[in-house]
């Protein structure tokens, strides 16, 4: 039977890790292509991997609980088919055979020897490890000439002290490839090879909190957000630009119209496709409020991609995306927006649904909330956060002079970063939301 890795696959552009949270199967299970296999949790969504082929489980690489990088092989399958052995040795007689193509006078050096195995190849043989490295930092190691027992002395900065793409090329930096090299060529395969001396664990006291407090330790998708708030916080310098829109022409069509869509559709219609419809044509007259920043480049978007914030039932919240939001009509925008916010409630969405967002909203005033000063959620710019609607009195310009009367309002904050997007930018494209808002036409059919 010939093996396959499952390896954890990619689920978005932004998205480069994942912790195993259960494996529905265990070492000696069959299961068949497509079957799921394993569940696992981004810091956007939860999602299951199903197997590649139909066999049976043979190994486990990746713990419940443990963090996993887009790549890592996580579980191998002893799939059906024919050319068992040629397929499970295909790695080691390739590398082999690179080894002795690359370095031939160690080939010969161990031959003397009545060694039939290279220096490197023992140097590489990760089984004589009890730690985990992905085989990103595999191949790195063999290009580069380093032994595992230096790999073992890495300081890894990963989950569980895990060695990362990044500390390992740090490693390089410094000089740790060049070292490795001579110390392989020199010493006999059987010579071992000097380990630094363990260092003390530091442990620091239990911090005490008193009798009258109550201590919660944070879940999972808790220290998710946290970190990405934190992180977006660093990351872009946020601004914050405020104007109050008269939104009765909305409330008043929605009062006359709602009956007859649920009626007609099965669902309501909501103020949240209204608000996203004046979004998506404001981006269209100010373009570079759709972009990301890499480095000292703008990546403007051409795509129109609404992520819409909905509360989860822990009360987290999560962004599910409503791509190519500018080729929906509003009947579209209602079922979209009412699809996504009831499968995020239920933990039902997919990974591809809440990603490649190019600019979002965040309704606070489903909370009571006025107005907020939302965090960016990178890699975009900028976000919008709409408040309740409140009757407030207000002057009212007619032909015949001004007026007072009682006028539905709400407040709109624009959250934009404000290396790329100046206050001007980011003032006038509030402004024209609010404009369409506004001006709203009360005689639209839908």
């Amino acid at each position: 039977m010939a093996q396959v890795e499952v390896t954890l696959p990619k689920m978005g552009e932004s998205v480069a890790e994942a912790t195993i949270t259960t494996w529905l199967k265990s070492e000696g299970d069959t299961v068949e292509a497509e079957e799921s296999i394993v569940e696992i949790a981004t810091d956007k969504v939860d999602s299951e991997v199903p197997a590649p082929a139909d066999g049976v489980i043979k190994e486990i690489k990746v713990n419940e609980g443990d963090v996993a990088q887009v790549g890592d092989v996580i579980a191998v399958i002893e799939a059906e088919g024919e050319g068992a052995e040629e397929a499970s040795g295909s790695d080691q007689q390739q590398e082999s055979t690179q080894e002795e193509t690359a370095a031939p006078a160690p080939a010969a050096a161990s031959s003397n020897n009545g060694s039939t195995t290279a220096p490197a190849a023992q140097g590489h043989d990760f089984s004589k490890s009890d730690r985990f490295y992905s085989p990103l930092v595999k191949n790195i190691a063999k290009e580069e000439g380093i032994s595992v027992e230096q790999l073992d002395q890495i300081d890894g900065s990963g989950q569980n002290g895990r060695v990362t793409k990044a500390d390992i090329l740090g490693f390089i930096e410094n000089g740790g490839a060049q070292k490795a090299a001579p110390q392989q060529k020199s010493a006999p395969a059987s010579a071992p090879q000097p380990k630094a001396a363990p260092q003390p664990e530091q442990v620091k006291p239990a911090k005490s909190y008193g009798d009258d407090v109550e201590v919660i330790e944070m879940e999972r998708m808790r220290k998710i957000i946290a970190k990405n708030m934190r992180e977006s916080k660093q990351i872009s310098a946020h601004v914050t630009s405020f104007v109050e829109a008269d939104v009765t022409n909305i409330v008043n069509w929605r009062n006359k119209v709602k009956n007859e869509f649920q009626k007609r559709e099965g669902e309501k219609i909501t103020f949240t496709p209204i608000f996203i419809e004046a979004i998506v044509k404001a981006i269209k007259d100010f373009p570079l409020i759709n972009v990301s920043v890499d480095g000292d480049k703008i990546i403007r978007k051409k795509r129109i991609n609404i992520g819409m914030a909905a509360a989860t039932p822990s009360g987290n919240l999560i962004v599910p995306v409503i791509h190519d939001a500018d080729q929906y009509n509003l009947v579209g925008l209602s079922k979209k927006v009412n699809d996504l916010a009831n499968r995020a409630r239920n933990n039902k969405l997919k990974p591809e649904e809440i990603d490649g967002g190019t600019y979002s909203i965040s309704n606070v005033g489903s909370f009571g909330n006025v107005m907020g000063t939302p965090i960016i959620p990178q890699p975009q710019v900028a976000i919008m956060a709409v408040g309740s609607i409140q009757k407030k009195p207000a002057v009212i310009e007619t032909e015949a002079g001004d007026t007072l009367g009682v006028r539905h309002m709400m407040y709109l904050s624009h959250s934009y970063d404000h290396r790329v997007v100046d206050g001007a930018l980011g003032g006038m494209f509030v402004r024209r939301v609010a404009d369409y808002l506004e001006e709203f036409d009360v005689s639209r059919d839908i």
